[in-house]
């Protein structure tokens, strides 16, 4: 039996038998490690901050503008009653507001309060911080080519500064 890269724990049944050569890291473990390590920065800063990774992530949504009860629900990945309780507890703890959408009666939109921006504000540059140690070790050039490939993944065209959506 051939010796493979090390991968987390778990990661060889996440991504089947077909690992990359001795020595390498195959592209699917290397991603679910990355991910995993993303989110264990984002959950740490999170808590740091008094706050759910899903509360987190609608605070710097809504860093972009006011956004609708549905379009939130669907980019939390989370069900429209789970979004009610959601915003119930942002409102409650005075980070966010919904108001009706002008012309619209029926529907609401979502708002941050200025200690809602101050939050998700402090959130997100704690993450960026952090997430640019992770890529620190990459020589310029390399580092500029993983964002460049990281913006085509995931479909944007956004420039060099981080994003914590």
């Amino acid at each position: 039996m051939s010796e493979t890269a090390p991968v987390a724990t778990g990661t060889r049944a996440a991504i089947g038998p077909h690992l990359a050569a001795p020595g390498t890291l195959d592209l699917a473990a290397g991603l679910i490690q990355l991910t995993a390590r993303v989110q264990a920065v984002y959950a740490r800063i999170s808590e740091r901050h008094d706050l759910t990774p899903v509360q987190a992530k609608l605070l710097c949504t809504l860093l972009a503008g006011p956004r609708g009860m549905a379009e939130l629900a669907q980019r939390l990945g989370v069900e429209k009653a789970a979004m009610t309780g959601l915003m119930d507890r942002a409102e409650r703890r005075g980070m966010a507001r919904r108001s009706a959408v002008p012309g619209d009666r029926r529907s609401l939109q979502v708002s941050l309060t200025d200690a809602g921006r101050d939050a998700a504000s402090a959130f997100h540059a704690e993450v960026g911080a952090e997430l640019q140690e992770l890529v620190a070790p990459l020589a310029p050039a390399s580092r500029e080519q993983f964002r460049a490939a990281l913006a085509e993944i995931v479909g944007t065209g956004c420039g060099p500064a981080p994003n914590c959506r």
